[in-house]
């Protein structure tokens, strides 16, 4: 078996003590508050972050220095065979266009895979990677999977503001005051990389229904489905409690955005993201699609 380093950036969510032994290697995004530069997740916390952005309007997020990745690559390509690098979407961040100038000024032959998201499915999509390396695969084939998993995969987005996703651009000027004047709320997803509005809403509750029903179509192909949430924990619990209902069986899984997320999406957002298995992706040969009540949303 070729011995493989993963590098990834600091939006894949990826447990540190499970990088230490799996070698993963993260390399933090820069988070910017009234001109200040924190590394996420090293220099600030959630807490703090949330604190700061109440009081500060200059609020941003940047990527990783070129040297950094430089740096990693020329000591990684001496210790391992192979090098898999999965970064944040490319349409939202420079993240992963510095990681492979990083790589071709480093001369590291490095696999690069652009995620076409963050959060959740990085993290999965290492995961994964790592249990077909300790089956055998090589890094091409691994990235084959990968890549599988991206175009099988659903990330969807519920703003309980657009103040945020406006400022950083995330959402249009004409879009945030339309949704000021009539209060609508908009259901955001991403697609091949960038965030696309889905609907535009009037309530909030029907915002969330929206979402579950988008759900219900792909559960009977589901074993894990993740919400995630923005200092919004009560809405992530009712989430839940509604999934749970539809999918008894199914395995859910609740986690806060880290700052670089919440930064852009904003306080009160949140999400929801699964992935379709396949017989490419799935590390699950036994799984069986999960039965649900049809009469949970007719």
């Amino acid at each position: 078996m070729k011995s493989i380093a993963w590098v990834t950036d600091s939006t894949s969510i990826i447990d540190p003590e499970f990088a230490k032994n799996n070698h993963v290697y993260i390399i933090p995004l820069r988070i910017i508050i009234n001109n200040e530069c924190y590394k996420e997740n090293i220099d600030i916390t959630i807490d703090d972050f949330y604190e700061k952005m109440r009081e500060h309007e200059k609020v941003g997020s940047s990527q990783p220095p070129i040297g950094e990745f430089i740096e990693l690559y020329e000591r990684l390509k001496e210790e391992y065979d192979e090098i898999i690098a999965v970064h944040l979407s490319s349409e939202l961040s420079g993240t992963y266009n510095a990681s492979m100038q990083g790589a071709e000024i480093a001369e590291a032959n490095v696999i690069g895979i652009d995620a076409k998201v963050g959060a959740y499915p990085i993290r999965e999509m290492i995961m994964r990677g790592i249990h077909w390396q300790k089956k055998g695969f090589s890094g091409l084939e691994i990235k084959a999977k990968i890549e599988n998993i991206i175009e099988n995969m659903s990330f969807y987005l519920i703003p309980a503001s657009l103040t945020q996703l406006h400022r950083s651009g995330r959402v249009s000027g004409s879009q945030f005051v339309l949704s000021q004047l009539l209060r609508i709320n908009l259901l955001l997803r991403f697609d091949e990389g960038k965030v696309v509005v889905v609907e535009k809403i009037r309530t909030m509750k029907k915002t969330q229904q929206a979402l579950l029903e988008i759900f219900k179509q792909d559960v009977g192909l589901v074993n894990d489905v993740c919400i995630m949430h923005s200092n919004n924990l009560e809405m992530a619990l009712k989430l839940e409690e509604d999934i749970k209902a539809m999918a008894p069986d199914l395995r859910t899984e609740i986690m806060t955005y880290i700052p670089a997320v919440a930064v852009h999406a904003g306080e009160g957002t949140v999400g929801l993201s699964w992935i379709k298995n396949t017989s490419i992706n799935s590390i699950l040969p036994d799984a069986t699609p999960v039965a649900f009540p049809e009469a949970v949303f007719a």
